[in-house]
């Protein structure tokens, strides 16, 4: 049982643009819905210009934070000296540190990872 049904060309192309501004909002909503629900945040320019220049992640999500290296140390159970360490490129830390540093400041483990 194949239905056929014909339409004229621009019609389609009607049709089919309607369904992509209409997948478009869609994808609008579910991320506005996100945003409200707190699941995403919006990151500043200068914050992801920072990151995207190759600033370590640790000490930019940490001064998105308004934290310092010993109150982040604190809330995330981790040395001071192995966050001074991370932030500077001496070490990488293991994926256990990484992912109470990455829980502390409300982000994912791969935020932190370059």
């Amino acid at each position: 049982m194949n239905d056929l049904v014909t339409i004229p060309r621009s019609e389609y192309d009607r049709l089919r643009a309607a369904a992509e501004d209409l997948a478009d909002l869609q994808a609008h909503d579910h991320a506005k819905a996100r945003l409200s629900s707190g699941e995403e945040e919006l990151v500043p320019a200068p914050i992801a210009n920072r990151l995207l220049d190759g600033e370590n992640p640790l000490r930019v999500y940490r001064d998105l934070r308004g934290l310092t290296q010993a109150a982040l140390a604190s809330k995330a159970g981790v040395n001071r000296v192995t966050i001074a360490e991370i932030e500077t490129g001496r070490k990488q830390g293991s994926v256990a540190t990484l992912r109470a540093l990455a829980a502390a400041l409300t982000i994912t483990l791969d935020d932190l990872v370059p």
